[in-house]
């Protein structure tokens, strides 16, 4: 398996309730790195253009609100297999079909309040990272620098 790095996103009803270090366990317990993250609150026109392949569906005008209400995480995962690992993680979109400790299973409210992100093909991962981080903003992880 190749290394591959995935967007994921804890979304505002998670932060909101500050759970982002739960989160992050868990993407962790699964061998995910996390190598850049970053605090922000989406602006309309952001939130818009990064749910855009979603604009002639039905939900779009909610989980634009939704993800404008608050702050958001923004994290980019490292590892073996990242993307399937992260969406494992996750579980499914709908909290009720997610596998039981799954992060959607034990922190998601609803469908659309789902708690959070992550891509799901390697080319979605290259346009989502680009869309909150730069090359620069991600830190190159080794095992040295995991000395305690």
């Amino acid at each position: 398996m190749a290394i591959e790095r995935t967007l994921s996103m804890v979304k505002p009803d998670v932060v909101g309730k500050n759970m982002i270090g739960k989160i992050y366990q868990r993407f962790e317990a699964a061998g995910l790195q996390i190598v850049a993250a970053r605090m922000m609150r989406l602006s309309r026109p952001e939130a818009e253009r990064f749910y855009a392949v979603h604009r002639h569906k039905p939900f779009y005008r909610s989980l634009v609100e939704f993800m404008t209400c608050g702050p958001i995480m923004a994290q980019v995962l490292e590892g073996e297999d990242a993307i399937r690992k992260n969406r494992e993680v996750m579980g499914a979109t709908n909290p009720d079909d997610a596998e039981p400790g799954t992060i959607r299973a034990d922190f998601a409210t609803n469908v659309e309040q789902n708690a959070v992100h992550g891509s799901d093909a390697p080319e979605t991962a290259v346009q989502e990272i680009a869309f909150f981080f730069s090359n620069e903003q991600i830190c190159e992880r080794r095992a040295a620098d995991s000395r305690a």
